[in-house]
């Protein structure tokens, strides 16, 4: 069962939407938004104190997906809506 993990940079709007549009998708058998961020330091950031330098907030998303071709959706759909609500997203192999 692929995982797909994705660091979202946004507000909690922004995080609350994107996990709504992800269980809304067909052949998703978890999504969980990860609860600490600040546990996962960010090796990007001009400061590891800080979770962004804009002031947005963190957010570690992990979806399980039935299959590969469903992990795909899930990629495909994540990148659609951060698009639409202006933020910024990434896949990583862990947090």
């Amino acid at each position: 069962m692929p995982t797909i993990r994705i660091r979202l940079t946004g507000t909690r709007d922004d995080a609350d939407t994107l996990l709504t549009t992800l269980h809304g998708i067909d052949g998703i058998e978890h999504v969980e938004e990860l609860e600490e961020p600040s546990m996962y330091p960010r090796d990007d950031s001009s400061s590891s104190d800080l979770v962004d330098d804009n002031g947005s907030e963190l957010f570690l998303i992990e979806v399980l997906a039935a299959d590969g071709l469903h992990a795909d959706a899930v990629r495909a759909v994540t990148e659609v809506e951060a698009s639409r609500l202006g933020t910024v997203v990434e896949f990583v192999d862990e947090f």
